[in-house]
């Protein structure tokens, strides 16, 4: 087995609009976070679904560009777009084009070959309403033996089952060593309190739990073991918070791989850490991570423009 860490689910061209104007970014969950842990220094393979279009270039020149390797399913319908507005607190509001709302992902020789090597197999933003698609990942899952690790990442604008989609994603989270949830998860989801939910994945059988709470910050629950970290505090204002929760899993993932904790210290530094690199990225546009050194030494009026 290698530290690679592989990433299931999506990819995708993030249109924003805002007072000043279009601009396009290279984005989906999964593929942050694939891009993220590149970023890190761990290697990282996406699995996801890429259409054969000009958007589906610019997805794989970017990912080249990051050396993370790139396992497609070609999507029927063209790449999947996201049209984000923005509010003035910087929280996007998304709708999803054909491609977003009837993505799929194939699970063939290529795809559980790089899983069976994998030190984690991460699964981010999947139609876990899509109960055949669920079926199938659940037993390339279960052939690769890889530690499982979920964040659910639900979408209202391409989810078409509340109910099944909790079905497909709690069928697959008691064997997790990690599910992040945030706050809106648990509302859209289970129209309950994020420290519900967090509960109900211990009940289940998930060996730890990270729950991100926007300004409120951040808990993880592993066994006996919680902590807690408030939002970091760096230099210049919040420009977007887009990725913040796909940096923060990575960073989380990469320590996972690179020092597994095994106490309430060390989950705690893990958790430390994962909100800096957050805090960091929030301090730019678009959700590509970023370190807390990106912060020092520049110009903190110009960041984000």
């Amino acid at each position: 087995m290698t530290k690679r860490i592989v990433v299931i689910g999506d990819a995708l061209i993030d249109e924003l609009r805002d007072d000043r104007g279009v601009r396009e970014f290279v984005g989906g969950a999964a593929l942050n976070v694939a891009v993220g842990i590149a970023r890190l220094g761990v290697p990282a393979t996406l699995i996801a679904m890429v259409g054969d279009d000009e958007a589906g270039a610019h997805i794989r020149e970017y990912l080249s560009d990051f050396g993370v390797e790139l396992i497609e399913t070609v999507g029927p319908y063209g790449s999947s777009r996201a049209v984000s507005t923005r509010s003035g607190s910087g929280e996007p509001e998304y709708v999803f084009n054909e491609a977003a709302q009837a993505r799929r992902v194939r699970f063939g020789d290529a795809e559980r070959a790089a899983m069976a090597d994998a030190a984690l197999v991460v699964v981010s933003c999947f139609p876990f309403d899509d109960v055949a698609q669920t079926l199938e990942l659940a037993g390339a899952v279960e052939a690769s033996g890889a530690p499982l690790v979920i964040d659910p990442n639900p979408r209202s604008g391409m989810m078409s089952d509340r109910v099944e989609f909790v079905r497909g994603f709690e069928s697959l989270a008691g064997r997790c060593v990690l599910v992040k949830v945030g706050d809106d998860d648990a509302a859209l989801l289970y129209g309950e309190p994020l420290d519900a939910l967090r509960a109900r994945l211990v009940d289940l059988g998930a060996d730890a739990v990270l729950a991100t709470q926007g300004s409120a910050g951040a808990a993880i629950e592993a066994g006996a073991d919680v902590v807690t970290r408030p939002i970091s505090d760096l230099p210049g204002r919040i420009v977007d918070t887009m990725g913040a929760g796909d940096a923060s899993l990575a960073a989380t993932l990469v320590g996972l791989v690179d020092s597994p904790p095994e106490d309430a210290e060390s989950w705690g530094a893990l958790l430390q850490t994962a909100m800096d690199v957050a805090a960091a990225t929030c301090r730019f546009e678009g959700a590509l991570l970023r370190l807390p050194s990106a912060v020092d030494g520049i110009d903190l009026d110009r960041i984000g423009t």
